[in-house]
């Protein structure tokens, strides 16, 4: 449990952050996602990056329970797939990138679960 809360109080901020983002600056957020599908060599190193966060959650929190803490072993996963994906997969990233971006209501739900999300996770992290 010490692991699942300590992952929480990492992720949950993270992810609120993100969400605040999409939700309150969807212009800016449009225009980051525009630059980074630009850049093959800024996609791989956020693929090595996300790889490797998925990598650690999931080698110290690789819990199947029904309980709370199976979202963090979930994101550990979403991570590792997302690394591979914008890894050895760069079209199709910026083919699913530019989708998204280019829908404001896909930007409002993404951003409004990311909120939920992380304010669950941080709370249940912190509190």
């Amino acid at each position: 449990m010490q692991t699942s809360l300590f992952i929480a109080k990492l992720i949950g901020p993270l992810i609120v952050v993100a969400g605040l983002t999409s939700l309150l600056n969807p212009q800016v957020m449009r225009d980051m996602a525009r630059e980074f599908l630009a850049s093959r060599a800024l996609m791989f190193i956020a693929g090595v990056m996300a790889m490797l966060a998925g990598l650690a959650v999931v080698n110290t929190h690789n819990l199947w329970v029904a309980d709370w803490p199976v979202i963090i072993t979930v994101f550990g996963w979403l991570s590792i797939v997302g690394g591979i994906l914008r890894m050895g997969f760069p079209a199709l990233t910026q083919s699913m990138g530019e989708k998204m971006m280019g829908s404001e209501t896909a930007l409002r739900v993404i951003g409004g679960v990311q909120v939920l999300l992380g304010g669950f996770l941080a709370y249940k992290g912190y509190f």
